[in-house]
């Protein structure tokens, strides 16, 4: 009989990966399944996906650890309905961006902030299509 340990492993992985992909220390609930959430969140560098969206609502937030004191954001949502604003706030807790994600696609640059743990906010509204964005340190 083989033993069973590599499953439980595995399942126990999946688990976990899924429940860290949404939320985050401020404790939003977890990104639903059905949106195929692809978050990656490494020092300086953070990418966000949440595909199909249909009619949704949350807002989701993240700390990232940013070694610099800019960052440039990548922004290749496609969104039909809705809105979707994107927020980043620095170490100190300063706002260094607020902006739509929503038709909006391009690269932008945050203000200059304090480097450290910087905190990513998503924010969406009756929101239909796939949100995308990619934020480094500049």
């Amino acid at each position: 009989m083989r033993p069973r340990l590599p499953f439980v492993a595995l399942a126990s992985l999946l688990a976990l990966s899924i429940t860290a992909c949404g939320g985050s220390d401020s404790g939003s609930p977890p990104v639903q399944p059905q949106y195929q959430p692809q978050i990656t969140n490494l020092t300086d560098s953070f990418g966000f996906q949440l595909t199909d969206v249909a009619n949704g609502d949350g807002t989701l937030s993240y700390t990232w650890h940013n070694t610099g004191t800019m960052a440039s954001i990548d922004r290749s949502s496609a969104i039909s309905a809705g809105s979707v604003t994107l927020t980043l706030r620095d170490a100190a807790g300063t706002q260094v961006h607020q902006g739509p994600l929503d038709g909006t696609t391009g690269s932008v640059s945050t203000v200059a902030g304090v480097a450290g743990d910087w905190t990513v906010i998503v924010d969406f509204a009756h929101t239909t299509g796939t949100i995308n964005f990619r934020a480094q340190k500049q």
